[in-house]
């Protein structure tokens, strides 16, 4: 039996069909990696300017969660909803349903070039912020890999949403601006959720991306109780697994007329 016939064959031929087509989009490229490596660094200025010693944190303490959630939101979300768009509009979605692959291998092997880089992303800025800001090891790294691989899925399932009600590819960034513009300011990625009034921030702990900043930032702290990682932990997977829901009833196969 030939290897392209098994999921992991017809996985895997899609996917390097997928990484040829990000090589050739120099569009994509740049909001895949550049954008989320520049980021960080025009944050510096203002994390500075916070009294983040006074919650128990330190600037590295900051901006390394925030490095991982500039790479969520624009190296694998925004560019995902971008590539998904793409991909419908030209039909090739449509081409790919009549064949043996089922719907679930074509998201995830369409989604898999983005989603590695992503995750390639996010380690080359651990160690950079760890050589850079003099980070100490983590005292929970399971945590920390946990938030990942969670942001890694449920981004990669919101803009397969988002994707369904994105008419073209040029209107991709207007529909994700929503998610991006809520997650950067709310969710603890520019300003960490311990220095808003508790209030507030016992709201922005049930958007989608607080979880894994609060996952990833516990994850070098080590001050997550177990009751705080497991309420990340479900508010996360909630989230996840209502994006995998909305996919399965609204994602759209064919162009939007």
């Amino acid at each position: 039996m030939s290897t392209l016939t098994t999921p992991a064959g017809r996985l895997g031929a899609l996917a390097r069909a997928e990484f040829t087509l990000l090589g050739r989009s120099r569009a994509t490229l740049l909001t895949a990696v550049l954008v989320p490596l520049a980021l960080p660094f025009s944050l510096r200025s203002v994390v500075d300017d916070m009294d983040v010693e006074e919650v128990g944190l330190s600037v590295g303490l900051v901006l390394l969660p925030a490095a991982i959630g500039f790479a969520l939101l624009f190296g694998v979300y925004s560019a995902l909803v971008a590539v998904f768009t793409a991909r419908r509009e030209e039909l090739v979605l449509k081409r790919l349903r009549t064949g043996e692959l089922r719907d679930v291998e074509i998201l995830c092997g369409t989604a898999l070039p983005i989603g590695a880089t992503g995750l390639v992303q996010s380690l080359v800025l651990v160690a950079g912020s760890t050589a850079l800001l003099d980070l100490p090891a983590p005292h929970a790294p399971h945590l920390a890999a946990l938030g990942l691989l969670l942001g890694l899925v449920m981004c990669t399932a919101l803009a397969a949403v988002t994707a369904a009600v994105t008419r073209t590819v040029e209107s991709a960034q207007v529909t994700a601006l929503p998610f991006v513009l809520i997650s950067m300011t709310l969710s603890g990625v520019t300003v960490p959720l311990e220095m808003l009034p508790d209030r507030l921030a016992s709201v922005c702990e049930l958007l989608p991306l607080s979880p894994v900043i609060t996952l990833v930032r516990g994850g070098w702290t080590g001050t997550l109780s177990t009751y705080e990682a497991l309420g990340a932990l479900a508010t996360a997977l909630a989230w996840t697994v209502l994006a995998v829901f909305a996919v399965g009833r609204w994602f759209r196969w064919e162009p939007r007329r």
